[in-house]
């Protein structure tokens, strides 16, 4: 069983794409759509890496990237942010926090397998 990536998106079309590319590629794929329910899910799943939106229901990106690096048991979580959201206040808010990785939507299949096999060991 290859390395496990929980994907925390609420769109289906970005998260049927990423699963097929993320499963194609060896990895088990797991997906939650509600910021609220994040950190419970990689509590229950212990991920290899998240894949994370900033714009979630119920919570943002940003503050689930500062839960998942502002506690001892996930804080070494490699995290990817994938957003629409591309300026550069954004891309500089989830480097503060934490973030390993970030890449802007549009994203290319080839770039996100490249960084997820990176980030994931």
């Amino acid at each position: 069983m290859g390395k496990h990536i929980l994907i925390l998106e609420d769109e289906p079309n970005i998260v049927d794409s990423l699963t097929f590319i993320l499963q194609r590629a060896g990895f088990e794929v797991s997906s939650v759509a509600d910021g609220a329910a994040a950190m419970a899910t990689i509590g229950d799943i212990h991920p290899d890496l998240v894949i994370l939106d900033v714009m979630l229901p119920n919570r943002s990106g940003f503050d689930i990237l500062r839960d998942i690096k502002g506690q001892p048991d996930t804080e070494s979580l490699p995290v990817l942010m994938l957003t629409a959201r591309g300026q550069a206040r954004d891309r500089q808010q989830a480097e503060a926090l934490g973030t390993d990785e970030f890449i802007t939507k549009p994203f290319s299949n080839e770039d996100i397998v490249e960084t997820v096999k990176r980030l994931a060991g």
